[in-house]
């Protein structure tokens, strides 16, 4: 093969995996979902509308996780945990769970559809 021949078909493949890995590395880009459903200790405390702007304190014992509910986002922008990864993950619309495991709260996207693999 040409050299030619070898930098287009080079060039085709990437463009490929670049299509392909943006929805993986931008999950947020897509349509977020409506609510957010916020458990702390295994028990629901709140359901809340991603429409409306708020901010809230998950409070248990000594710890606590400040909630803040900002143009269709949601983060945990203050917690008491020591490693922070809550709230490393930043303002969420959809995507997998926003989780603080020492505090022990999970805020999970409701009504969201997504298809992991179609039949027939």
């Amino acid at each position: 093969m040409k050299t030619r021949t070898w930098i287009l078909l080079f060039a085709a493949v990437l463009a490929l995996c670049t299509a392909f890995s943006i929805p993986v590395l931008f999950p947020d880009s897509a349509e977020g979902a409506a609510q957010a459903q916020i458990t702390s200790h295994g028990e629901v405390i709140a359901t809340v509308e991603l429409a409306l702007d708020q901010e809230f304190t998950v409070q248990n014992g000594d710890s606590y996780n400040i909630i803040t509910v900002k143009d269709g986002k949601i983060a945990v922008t203050d917690a008491t945990c020591p490693d922070h990864y809550c709230m490393k993950r930043g303002f969420c619309s959809s995507g997998t769970e926003i989780v603080c495991l020492p505090n022990r709260l999970v805020i999970q996207f409701l009504g969201q559809q997504a298809v992991d693999a179609a039949i027939g």
